[in-house]
């Protein structure tokens, strides 16, 4: 009986990294169409866009592949405590990263409708507020990979950052549309842009509180610490 039950818990074991490695492999796939979306704004490479949109029909696939192996988990393994938050953690991460790569997509669409058009002007907030938030999927997924709370709660507090920038994109946009009309369409299309890049980072702040809640059994969702704190270090 205790060789079976022996057997029984190696193999759970070995699902759980399963799921583990699916789940990296799946942020791989968001965070290289991150890297791709916001190099066809930049280079103006519309056929790069238009990848980036195609592909995302892995990332479909592969976020319902792991919702059922997930279902299947809870199903025949009965999990308790720990693995049982891992698991629904899991399901929920899964979430957040199609939503990401949603996102990468949205940004392409509006890319494709820019190189229709001439450049509005020299991108360089946007370029800056993408990469915080590349870092952002970066660390939300290294912090649930280590368990790391620490790391998770730094992500949380680059989220003022990404807020900042979308304010000062949308302010200069905004005079860009006033003092000349003609710029509305272009102007609104990076605006649109910098909300997908917003979002994103919400998206990377919700897995980071998910891996808190993993690793302490803490819900903290609608506990973050003040803007003006989130810039400070541990």
């Amino acid at each position: 009986m205790e060789a079976m039950e022996g057997h029984i818990y190696r193999a759970f074991d070995l699902e759980l990294k399963e799921l583990k490695e699916k789940l990296l492999y799946e942020g791989g796939l968001v965070e290289r169409a991150i890297q791709d979306a916001i190099k066809a704004l930049l280079e103006r490479t519309s056929d790069l866009a238009q990848k980036v949109i195609e592909d995302d029909d892995s990332i479909d696939s592969l976020e319902v592949e792991i919702d059922a192996f997930c279902l299947k988990l809870l199903a025949l393994r009965q999990p308790a405590a720990r693995d049982l938050r891992f698991i629904t953690t899991a399901i929920q991460i899964n979430y957040d990263l199609e939503r990401i790569g949603d996102m990468a997509v949205n940004i392409c669409e509006r890319v494709l409708e820019l190189n229709e058009e001439p450049q509005l002007k020299p991108y360089i907030d946007l370029p800056t507020m993408a990469g915080i938030v590349q870092m952002m999927v970066k660390e939300s997924l290294d912090a649930f990979v280590k368990e790391d709370v620490q790391l998770a709660l730094k992500v949380m507090r680059e989220d003022a950052k990404v807020d900042d920038y979308l304010d000062q994109i949308f302010r200069e946009l905004l005079t860009y549309m006033i003092e000349e009309p003609k710029t509305i369409s272009r102007a609104t299309r990076l605006l649109f842009i910098s909300k997908y890049l917003e979002r994103m980072g919400d998206h990377a702040v919700s897995i980071a509180e998910l891996v808190i809640f993993m690793v302490e059994g803490k819900i903290i969702r609608h506990l973050r610490p003040p803007r003006e704190e989130q810039h400070t270090d541990e």
